[in-house]
């Protein structure tokens, strides 16, 4: 995490300790300023207005966000929501909980070998497209624009998790053409448990509130409430301000940071993964590389690796169906950031080497 994102988030806990939106005094009102700063700087980010700018836990409460406050009023029985296989569990558990409850069909865009999606025709009711701007397995790329087209041609919505692409490649969501997206801070150098929601105005018009309480509301009578506009509508309860400063420190981290070394880097992972005997999995286009070596088990892989001072993640990194379609039930993965060098690929290619030498005893 950069040092200016640490200060961020120390300096509103001392300089602007107070609830935002509930208070007069200097401390409330310093909290107010910095919370829409940061809407401002985030929004911003993605080429998006304030306004559409709903700030969540992360990019999964935003997935659930749209599915409960968009999809029960929209998906019936009989409707379809179309997802793909490379989906990250956050961007396929709510649809699937959403499709069984409303009575409606799941479908999945298939995946090639090379990690990309298989696009065929949507079916008939297809209310909904979720799909990853970038697969945190294959590191693919969506095709976004063609899936916009083909979903806004039948009447549906794109929704995408921007979650792995928000670091690694330009996001401009009005040039994307889609209606929702959801991304989080951690992925992009910012603080954990903060993340946010970009939805066509129209789009969040039109959902009810998810989770109701205080800060969302305009009158509350005995019986009945009136909710705020979005984007406060959806934002019930005290707001975690802190962490969405240091979210707006993140956002302008990355725009000024040079990421110039990134596709070198990359490339220079996979060739090391197969250098070693290893099988990469898909054909990683940005960000991350997940690969097996024979004989081993990326936990193992994983376990040497950080003897040597190389974290990987290892598992079915929440993705199991891209798993299924490649034939393994984990995987070990090393990802990019815009700090990566090749010296650190080299330390990477000697923990495999690693690997390899305690196999072989």
């Amino acid at each position: 995490m950069p040092r200016a994102v640490i200060d961020a988030v120390a300096a509103a806990h001392v300089d602007a300790a107070g609830s935002p939106n509930r208070g007069v005094h200097a401390l409330a009102e310093a909290a107010t300023v910095a919370l829409d700063a940061a809407r401002a700087d985030v929004a911003r980010a993605i080429g998006a207005p304030s306004a559409e700018v709903v700030f969540t836990s992360g990019a999964t409460a935003a997935v659930n966000l749209v599915a409960e406050a968009w999809g029960r009023a929209h998906v019936g029985p009989g409707d379809v929501v179309v997802a793909t296989e490379l989906e990250h569990h956050s961007n396929l558990v709510p649809w699937q909980q959403l499709c069984a409850e409303r009575g409606a069909r799941l479908e999945l865009l298939r995946v090639d070998d090379g990690g990309g999606l298989v696009i065929t025709a949507l079916p008939a009711r297809t209310r909904l497209v979720a799909v990853a701007h970038v697969s945190n397995v294959t590191g693919t790329i969506a095709p976004l624009a063609e899936l916009a087209a083909r979903a806004h041609a039948a009447g549906a919505l794109l929704f995408v998790d921007g979650a792995q692409a928000v670091a690694h490649v330009p996001v401009d969501v009005t040039a994307l053409g889609c209606d929702a997206y959801a991304f989080s801070a951690h992925k992009m150098y910012g603080p954990p448990g903060v993340g946010a929601l970009w939805a066509r105005g129209e789009v969040l018009a039109a959902m009810a509130p998810w989770q109701t309480g205080g800060g969302m509301v305009t009158t509350v009578d005995d019986t009945v409430s009136r909710f705020r506009e979005p984007p406060y509508r959806f934002e019930a309860g005290t707001p975690n301000w802190p962490g969405a400063v240091g979210f707006a420190a993140a956002a302008r981290f990355l725009a000024a940071a040079d990421r110039s070394a990134e596709p070198r880097v990359h490339a220079a992972l996979v060739d090391a993964v197969v250098a070693a005997g290893g099988t990469v999995l898909g054909r990683p286009e940005v960000g991350v590389v997940a690969f097996t070596l024979p004989g081993v088990h990326p936990h193992d892989i994983a376990t040497i690796a950080d003897g040597e001072g190389v974290a990987l993640r290892s598992g079915h990194h929440c993705a199991q169906p891209v798993h299924r379609r490649f034939g393994v039930t984990a995987s070990a993965r090393a990802s990019v950031a815009c700090y990566s060098g090749l010296d650190d690929v080299e330390q990477f290619a000697r923990a495999l080497a690693k690997v390899r030498e305690v196999f072989r005893r």
